[in-house]
């Protein structure tokens, strides 16, 4: 009886799934693919996080790391839920004249719940880019209602002009397919404002002279950078919004072409400029080649993006000397200079480098033209816009931590704690039989020795 009972039950669930199944069609696999592609590119850009977090930690010194580490969380679950609140609908709500979004807040609405996760991502990477150049000197609350503000209005108002559709930048004809300025300009300037307001870290500037303050793990910081590069891949890929077998290629090879000649560039002009191949400046020339192919990813040629590319690794080296040593502007991971002036560089390369419409392809100056306007336009927003935000914070409290603080490091005036604590507890730990202090001194003099021993090898 048992049989018969189990036998009915599978014939009528097959029945009734022949009967209300729907065979996929052509539209529903491709919409399959399409979303499957987005969520894919939104966990890798996801993922740079990550990377910015390695990157920040490895040239900043280790005294800090905690405070960064801190920095990129909260970072990205801050602008997450405040991108669902506010910001997504400032984006991408229906427009009031080509300027702001006035709806879909709370995604209240909104059905392509894919694309808000792609575009959430997005948003806190904006972000973080502030988060390096600030480091090792900025109030950490300070710094998280700069992020409120970035994320929940002052970002996704130039998304808008560039990514609604109905924005005034996209009306014109401004080109930007995957965010050199509304994404990396953007946080640049940003970055650019509070370091302004903030002043150099203790011991930058002295003398007349630019001191060098080392990264504390060169490694990690390289393990950031090529974080950040694969990560990139989704950031521009993923752009596509859809999984087109052409396009996505497309993109990519110019993404991967770029970012290899920034690296070259970087490389081989450093060891011109200073008779050596400098580590850190030809790290950070991946990230600039990459900066500089974003917007212009989908638009230019292979040989196009290689040129882009390799000149931004150079422009990067300019840069970074013109803002630390000219302009006074302590950026202590070259942020300012990665994705600011590379942003900018990138954004007017699409006038100069695109097939369709390129000075280069025959295509005039007109493309060029609004290029120049749409940066402009980015660079008043943002500067006059970050500019008030953070002078009306200083006149409710300083920004900035104290001397002994910033001497101390950021990790135990903010957060009580240390990212590293080896040397410490051994130094302070005894043997049950001996005095610590007698076993700390001890170490220490064997530590010395030993130190002492490998530098005269």
């Amino acid at each position: 009886m048992k049989k018969k009972i189990a036998s009915l039950l599978i014939t009528s669930f097959l029945i009734g799934s022949a009967a209300y199944a729907e065979d996929p069609t052509a539209a529903s696999v491709s919409a399959s693919l399409d979303s499957t592609w987005i969520m894919l590119a939104a966990f890798l850009v996801f993922f740079m996080h990550a990377g910015f977090a390695m990157v920040e930690s490895g040239f900043t010194r280790s005294k800090n790391t905690l405070n960064i580490l801190m920095k990129n969380i909260l970072t990205v679950s801050i602008a997450s839920v405040l991108y669902f609140l506010i910001g997504y609908g400032f984006m991408f709500g229906s427009t009031a004249g080509g300027f702001i979004g006035v709806n879909g807040f709370a995604l209240a609405g909104v059905e392509d719940i894919g694309f808000f996760v792609f575009q959430a991502v997005f948003a806190a990477t904006c972000a973080t880019i502030i988060s390096g150049a600030v480091a090792e000197r900025m109030k950490l609350g300070s710094y998280m209602f700069l992020t409120i503000l970035m994320t929940g209005f002052i970002y996704p108002v130039v998304g808008h002009w560039v990514w609604q559709g109905e924005g005034w930048l996209t009306n014109l004809g401004f080109v930007d397919f995957a965010g050199s300025t509304v994404v990396h300009l953007t946080g640049a300037l940003g970055a650019i404002v509070a370091v302004k307001f903030l002043g150099a870290r203790i011991g930058k500037y002295s003398n007349g002279k630019v001191n060098v303050i080392p990264g504390s793990n060169i490694p990690l910081g390289a393990l950031g950078v090529f974080i950040l590069w694969f990560g990139w891949f989704g950031f521009n890929g993923g752009s596509t919004l859809a999984a087109d077998p052409e396009l996505v290629p497309h993109v990519i090879a110019t993404t991967l072409l770029s970012a290899s000649c920034g690296v070259i560039g970087s490389a081989f002009y450093s060891l011109f400029r200073y008779k050596r191949i400098d580590a850190s400046l030809t790290l950070n020339g991946a990230l600039a080649g990459l900066v500089g192919i974003t917007a212009g990813t989908a638009a230019v040629s292979f040989v196009g993006s290689m040129i882009i590319g390799l000149i931004a690794g150079i422009i990067l080296i300019e840069a970074v000397s013109f803002l630390d040593r000219g302009l006074k502007l302590d950026d202590p991971v070259g942020a300012i200079a990665v994705h600011g002036v590379c942003g900018i560089w990138g954004t007017l390369a699409v006038g100069l480098f695109a097939t369709s419409g390129g000075l280069f392809y025959g295509g005039g100056a007109t493309l060029l033209g609004v290029q120049a306007i749409g940066v402009l336009a980015v660079i008043v927003w943002t500067v006059a816009t970050v500019s008030l935000s953070i002078f009306i914070m200083m006149k409710v409290t300083p920004i900035r931590v104290s001397r002994e603080e910033e001497i101390s490091g950021l990790d135990f005036a903010e957060h009580g704690s240390s990212a590293y604590e080896f040397r410490d507890s051994i130094l302070t730990e005894s043997p049950p039989s001996t005095g610590s202090t007698e076993f700390g001194n001890g170490l220490i003099k064997r530590l010395d020795s030993l130190s002492s021993k490998t530098n005269n090898v």
